[in-house]
This record gives C-alpha cells, structure tokens and sequence, in this order.
C-alpha cells in the first residue's frame, strides 16, 4: 500500500511537473516550435555583450531542443556581413545592439518582416518596427562615466553635459567608439545632430576629436577602460558602466548630460533568405519571453527591459536612473539619414580620422 501511495505521489508530482513546464511555454505556438525543431539548428550573430548572448542561445537550445551557434560581432561587422551576404546571409537572426544598425538594415532590405505574437507584450508602440523588421528587447541611456579618482588627481571637474567635453583641459582624456564599426557612436551622431542642428552638431565632432584618445571598435569599449584607469571620460551606454561598478570599480560615477540624451533600443530581427527560417521566427517570440530578457540579469547585462511581463534587474534601483529621462529621438530621421551622417561625420573630421580609430 506504502509503494502504491508513493507511486502516485510521485506520478502527481510529475504530472505537477509536465504542467508547469507546459505553461511556461504557453506564449509559443507549438505547431511553430515543431516546425523550427525540425529544422534543427539556429545561427545568431549577437551584438550584445558576449555573456547575455551566450545565457540567451544555450538556454534556447536547451528550452527547444534546436542546436544554436552563436557569434558575437559588432553591429558594424553584421552589417556589413549581411550586406555582402545579401540574400543568402551565414546566420538566421541578429540579437542585441543598439537600432540605428537595424534601421539602416531593414532599409536596405536585408532583414525579414515578421509579425511577432509576443509583440503585444512590449511597453509602447516605439519599441518595435512597425512592419515587424525588428523588435526592441532592452532599452540604454546615453551619457558618460568618469573615472573619479583620475579627475581628482588632475584637479578636473567631471563634465556636465555635451558641451563641457570640448574643453581643452580634457585633451586626450576622451575615448569614444568608432561609428564604421559600432552603433553607439552612430546614435551618438544622430543625438547631437537631433540636439545641435546638422551643421553645428558637425562642428561639434571636430571639436570633440581634439579631446579623443581613442574610437574603440566597440560601443562598451570606452567603458571598461575607465575602472582602470587608461580612459578618464567614456562616452557610451550607462547600464554598461553600471557592469563595471558592479565587477568593483566603484571610482566611476555616472552621468546624464544636462542638455539632454538619447537611448538605444537593443534589438533582435531576422535575416532576409535565412536557412532556418521557422528557427528564426521561434527565436524572436523567445527573445520577447521573460526566458530570454530576464537572462540579461545574471550576464551582468544590466539594460532596462522593454517588456511588460519582465522583472528589471534589481541590482540597476540603488544607480537611480530614470528610463524615460530621455529626448524624444526622431527615428524616421536617424532611419533615413544615419549613413549620410557618418559619412558627414568622417568628411568633416578629414585628415584626423586617422590610426585612432580602432577597427580590431
């Protein structure tokens, strides 16, 4: 009697089990995970930081039983990747990193249009494409991060804004990321251009690049250069400062701009002419999941989450930042007009944009 009781118990508790386990994946289609299971595999070029997309692609691959491989690239290397690619591109979708890259992208006809069901769960209308090219998964505020100790040992006050950056007493104490190879340095033009005018905000750049000791290849690399030292005032994303602080480096202080700032939408889409096509449409309705966004967390990824069913990492509370503390950005311009800026952005600079900026 003892075993048939334990028998049952433990049939209910696998019952419980098999239950939990199926509600969790009520927000996706089973006659799309069957589709995407037999197809069997997933390539994902990642923009984000390699800890978030390696979390995201090896739970996917353990949640679907789909072998995923994953690459980590700069939004400027998996554009231009797809755009030498086009139509017949090496990977299924693109995760992470900041809009303006999947702007321009789209445009040009080299992502998918996908109508998402987990859509319905983002906060607004303005974090996704409005003809299903992309959807945003995270949401970064612009600004800059100092390293305390530095200014203090250089008798240097900390910037306030935009403007203080072109003091000449911050000569080589600046890095910024290279807008041919990362994106942030792309929403960073389109911010002082929306701010400044286009003209003034070129003017703006030439004055900057007297300050600039380095353009990294990267959007976060100006940030991990500042705990330690070698870069005294980054510009870039503040969440990835926040990553920094938190691994010790609590010499860095984080800053708003007073004129105003912007913000990334971190995003995720699917290649035109993809291989994996089902795959790809399985991996955006999980990249819209709590299953997906709440890993970020745990990747020391400390963004601000764009959908409604998600719960913030906590850890971002204590640094009080306000998400909607942001301009309005125009996006209709940036889509349009972000290649013409850049290449505004080098014409103006001519002869300096030279060995500073980093393409390795």
């Amino acid at each position: 009697m003892k075993k048939l009781v334990s028998l049952l118990l433990a049939l209910a508790l696998l019952v419980s089990m098999s239950s939990v386990a199926f509600a969790a994946k009520e927000d996706f289609d089973p006659e799309l995970v069957a589709a995407a299971q037999a197809e069997g595999e997933l390539t994902v070029y990642g923009s984000c930081e390699e800890p978030y997309l390696a979390a995201a692609a090896k739970n996917f691959e353990k949640e679907f039983g789909i072998k995923v491989s994953y690459l980590r690239l700069s939004t400027g290397e998996v554009q231009a990747k797809i755009t030498e690619e086009k139509g017949n591109p090496s990977a299924d979708v693109w995760f992470g990193g900041t809009n303006d890259p999947y702007n321009e992208s789209a445009k040009l006809g080299l992502l998918m249009a996908y109508e998402a069901k987990n859509a319905k769960n983002l906060a607004s209308p303005m974090y996704r494409d409005a003809d299903g090219y992309w959807y945003g998964i995270y949401k970064g505020i612009l600004g800059f991060m100092v390293n305390t100790e530095e200014l203090k040992r250089l008798n240097l006050e900390a910037p306030k804004g935009w403007d203080d950056l072109l003091k000449p007493e911050y000569k080589d104490k600046i890095w910024l990321s290279n807008p041919n190879t990362a994106g942030t340095a792309k929403l960073v033009i389109n911010t002082l251009v929306q701010l400044k005018g286009h003209d003034e905000a070129m003017k703006y750049f030439v004055e900057l690049d007297k300050n600039i000791a380095q353009y990294t290849k990267s959007g976060s690399g100006p940030s991990k250069k500042v705990g330690i030292g070698e870069c005294v005032i980054a510009i870039g994303f503040l969440h990835d400062g926040i990553t920094q602080i938190l691994d010790g480096y609590d010499n860095i202080a984080l800053i708003i701009p007073e004129e105003g700032t912007s913000f990334e939408i971190g995003s995720t889409a699917i290649f035109e002419g993809c291989a994996h096509e089902n795959a790809a449409k399985l991996w955006i309705e999980y990249a819209l999941s709590p299953d997906c966004v709440e890993l970020a967390d745990d990747a020391q990824s400390y963004q601000f989450l764009v959908i409604t069913n998600a719960q913030q990492p906590a850890v971002v509370e204590p640094f009080g930042l306000d998400p909607d503390n942001v301009m309005k950005y125009n996006f209709e311009d940036a889509k349009a007009n972000t290649s013409k800026y850049v290449q505004d952005f080098f014409n103006a600079l001519g002869a300096a944009a030279d060995s500073r900026f980093k393409t390795e």
